[in-house]
């Protein structure tokens, strides 16, 4: 428990550049008391103590802003950055190295029973607002970006944009673990270049059929 508290802390210090000492991250970083209380009511939720778990859950979200219902799974070097807004539901897994920023989302799509929350595998970063929704899994060293709609399954190795969530592959190179937005890739963007690109093209072999024509009408007269 203790080797697990530990690194809860020292992950902080790794993704945080402004985090200072060991004093302030435990007494004034919100994520760190959610993912404590988080842990201790998943205990209680484990044993079947679940108005208990349940309370604690409430209680912690009202001090921190943060939700995680005492049944969902959590791994190791969970990091929740800033974390306001984030809710996180009840048949939710996330593996280990997890990086999520304020307002995200791991929810449900509907009243559906059993496993409706989405799995989170190892090293994956979710951006700010992002909306992870529904029975799915995100794979290995996945990145999800700002404000994007997730409703399919995302595979290893992959980044995410846009609502809905549409999946640009990596070729395989792990993605990496930074907010450094500017890299995302936009298909709406690149779609729009594309059209432009033609639209050129197609003015420029006009304008080349009409400098023919015009040859051609003088050349005749």
């Amino acid at each position: 428990m203790f080797k697990t508290l530990k690194e809860d802390i020292e992950v902080i210090f790794e993704q945080d550049p402004a985090a200072r000492s060991y004093l302030e991250v435990i007494l004034t970083y919100s994520g760190l008391h959610a993912i404590w209380a988080h842990r201790i009511a998943h205990a209680f939720y484990k044993r079947k103590f679940y108005f208990i778990a349940r309370l604690i859950s409430q209680i912690s979200r009202f001090f921190t802003g943060i939700e995680i219902h005492p049944g969902a799974k959590i791994g190791r070097r969970f990091f929740i950055d800033h974390g306001m807004g984030v809710v996180i539901g009840e048949t939710c897994e996330i593996g280990d190295n997890v990086t999520v920023y304020q307002g995200v989302t791991l929810g449900g799509t509907g009243k559906e029973k059993g496993k409706r929350h989405p799995t989170i595998k190892d090293n994956c970063l979710i951006a700010t607002g992002a909306k992870v929704l529904g029975s799915i899994t995100i794979g290995e060293n996945s990145k999800i970006g700002a404000g994007s709609v997730v409703l399919k399954d995302v595979p290893p190795n992959s980044t995410v944009v846009g609502i809905p969530g549409k999946v640009v592959v990596r070729n395989g190179v792990k993605v990496k673990k930074d907010l450094n937005h500017t890299d995302l890739p936009d298909p709406i963007a690149d779609r729009l270049k594309e059209l432009e690109e033609e639209i050129e093209k197609l003015r420029t072999e006009i304008k080349e059929l009409k400098e023919r024509k015009t040859q051609n009408e003088h050349s005749a007269l």
